[in-house]
């Protein structure tokens, strides 16, 4: 499975981010390595660095499975920690009910 990062002006992508971000997008859809080519983690700062709301961070989520459209989801949160967390779960639970109606057809 291949992981691509990409993060917007105000979010600095450094190689231990990259690294952080990448393990963590592993780690959460290991069960599904084999059918995932790919997921694309967009990190942005909605305020851009400007702390007027609570849950400004968002990370998107978009992975791609084998035979099936692309399947994106997105988070909001108060840091990139937990809005990849958020996306990760939801990421989760969208490829568990995708392959699940799949099986069931």
């Amino acid at each position: 499975m291949q992981v691509q990062i990409h993060t917007d002006h105000h979010i600095e992508g450094t190689e231990a981010m990259n690294q952080w971000v990448s393990s963590s997008v592993k780690e959460a859809l290991a069960r599904f390595s084999g059918q995932i080519s790919r997921v694309e983690v967009h990190l942005s700062d909605e305020n851009g660095g400007k702390k007027t709301s609570p849950e400004n961070k968002q990370c998107m989520l978009e992975a791609r499975l084998q035979g099936h459209p692309p399947l994106v989801v997105k988070h909001h949160a108060a840091n990139l920690n937990q809005a990849l967390d958020g996306a990760a779960d939801k990421l989760v639970r969208l490829i568990d009910n995708t392959l699940g109606r799949t099986a069931r057809v």
